[in-house]
């Protein structure tokens, strides 16, 4: 009887295996598109800007104060302070201290959160609809009335260096941590220890009042909320804010090459972590393509939607070509993927993926191929393509489902100083981006990066001498490393 029964097991799976092999792949059903409700925008006499989008299908809603400043305007020497500063407008007010902020809002059942990015810093509160009044009380007293208490930031500035102090022992961390100044040319948004140690409570008041002014903030509403109502209650919290001219941005510039190098790897550094368990290997450039486009006429940059969907078929998932070769076939990473970062006109980009220490040298041939044959592989098919912009599109879908999503999404479009109307556009901007445009992007701006290797030099020396023979390999130890140099050290 248990013969019979493994008999017809098998039989079975091979019949289900062999239907499998013969149906092959499913293939991507036809591109959807998404019809977002139009931004209804309008200004307070003090000239902040703002926004409502109305989605009424689920009684929840989502505000943020949205102000155009963030790490990219607070200079290297204070690294980390536009974060602290967004950080520290839920700690405390005139009216609340930072547990009654969290109590009171815990108590609507609703969430705050502040932060600061490179391009913007934010005070976002999701809640139910029934309970904006509320809710928006409290979003008015965190950004208008901040007292930034010393013991709260004490507090802060103590967890951001415990964090970062751990953080700095992990390869992958320590990567992306030396490639903003090694590659793109700028400093670690999130600080360093000793930036993260330096931070005074005048620094962070001092930040507060250059730059969250309403001439310089968008408040965005999305979610169950009628326009009438958003700029009703937008008045009446943030009506009286003074229109006090923000301070001019002391953004940081990095000057690119309008000349596209001629080889993919610029330079190989090495950070040496004696003991480390594994090596996290990356390529790293600043590219020229900005998310704003220069011609003033245009909605954005023209290469901002080849590059999303050159990194959905270069790192952009499971089935992206980096984890393709470097997990799926060879069995080197748990994963391999890229991304770009966006600044108004320029991005920084980079690969990610941690190896054994030994496959270290060996993953990053199969990296740099990656990006090679992205720019001169002319057999980009759309059996290919087609499911890498799926990927794109139906994230992009997702996301904006819910009010947070759909609020975040158009927070960074005002961000960049791009039209409301660019969210109707992404669908179809994507799903019209060709192979040649995908090529081409790759050959401009895919070029002349930095291969940066973390991990325990000793095991790879050797191997990464033989695959790169000839090339410099410059060698830092952790140890010494100096984020504030040039040179590392």
């Amino acid at each position: 009887m248990l013969k019979t029964k493994l008999i017809l097991v098998a039989a079975t799976v091979f019949a289900v295996a062999n239907v499998s092999a013969q149906i092959g792949e499913p293939k991507p059903g036809q591109p959807r598109t998404v019809t977002i409700p139009a931004v209804k925008e309008s200004k307070l006499e003090n000239g902040m800007t703002v926004a409502v989008i109305e989605k009424r299908n689920v009684p929840l809603v989502t505000i943020a104060l949205l102000t155009r400043s963030g790490a990219a305007d607070e200079g290297k020497g204070n690294a980390g302070l536009a974060n602290i500063t967004a950080s520290m407008l839920t700690k405390g007010t005139k009216a609340r201290t930072a547990t009654q902020i969290a109590e009171q809002i815990e108590f609507l059942g609703g969430s705050i959160n502040s932060h600061a990015d490179w391009n913007y810093s934010f005070v976002t509160v999701s809640i139910t609809s029934d309970k904006v009044e509320q809710a928006m009380a409290i979003l008015a007293d965190t950004a208008l009335n901040p007292t930034f208490p010393q013991s709260e930031l004490d507090l802060l500035k103590t967890q951001a260096i415990d964090g970062l102090t751990y953080s700095l022992t992990q390869p992958g961390f320590l990567t992306n941590y030396v490639a903003s100044v090694y590659s793109f040319g700028e400093h670690p948004a999130g600080g360093t220890p000793e930036s993260l140690g330096a931070v005074t409570r005048d620094a962070v008041a001092g930040f507060y009042s250059a730059h969250f002014r309403p001439g310089n903030s968008v408040l965005i509403f999305g979610g169950d909320i009628s326009t009438e109502q958003a700029a009703a209650t937008a008045k009446k919290h943030f009506g009286s804010w003074p229109a006090v001219a923000a301070t001019p941005p002391i953004r940081e510039t990095v000057s690119i090459s309008s000349k596209p190098p001629e080889r993919t790897v610029n330079r190989i550094l090495v950070v040496d972590l004696p003991n480390s368990g594994q090596a996290s290997v990356s390529y790293a450039l600043r590219s020229s393509a900005g998310r704003r486009a220069a011609d003033a006429n245009a909605a954005v940059s023209s290469g901002y939607y080849p590059a999303l969907t050159l990194n959905s078929l270069l790192g952009g998932g499971y089935s992206s070509r980096l984890n393709q070769e470097i997990r799926i076939k060879r069995g080197l990473s748990y994963g391999a993927g890229s991304g770009f970062s966006w600044r108004p006109n320029s991005a920084t980009f980079g690969t990610r993926t941690q190896t054994k220490n030994e496959s270290a040298p060996e993953v990053a041939e199969l990296v740099i191929a990656e990006i090679e044959r992205l720019a001169n592989d002319e057999t980009i098919t759309a059996a290919e393509l087609d499911p890498r912009k799926s990927v794109l599109t139906g994230g992009f879908g997702r996301s904006i489902e819910t009010t947070t999503g759909l609020v975040n999404a158009l927070g960074e479009l005002y961000a960049f100083g791009l039209a409301p109307t660019e969210l109707n556009r992404y669908m179809t901007s994507v799903n019209s981006v060709t192979d040649k445009q995908i090529r081409e992007f790759a050959r401009t701006n895919l070029r002349g990066g930095d291969i940066i290797i973390v991990g325990d030099y000793a095991k790879f020396k050797d191997d990464l001498a033989k695959r790169f023979a000839g090339r410099e390999v410059t060698v830092v130890p952790a140890a010494k490393l100096n984020i504030n140099s040039k040179s590392l050290l």
